[in-house]
């Protein structure tokens, strides 16, 4: 079994597929709402009033920077 994670080519990911366990990113949801907010990990985009996602391009962006 393969611990690769595999970003979709283009759009948009929900948190859930972001971080750990299942996605690319190990840190809890409130690690991630904190470097959002200073700036460490990019900002969501809004796709209707109760959904939020991040571009696969800031994600994958942020991954390759070494943050992640």
């Amino acid at each position: 079994m393969s611990n690769v994670i595999e970003l979709p080519a283009t759009g948009f990911m929900r948190l859930a597929s972001i971080l750990s366990p299942n996605g690319p990113i190990p840190v809890s949801k409130s690690t991630w709402w904190a470097g959002v907010k200073d700036g460490r990990f990019p900002k969501p985009v809004k796709l209707g009033p109760r959904i939020t996602a991040w571009r696969v391009d800031d994600i994958r962006a942020l991954i390759n920077r070494g943050v992640a």
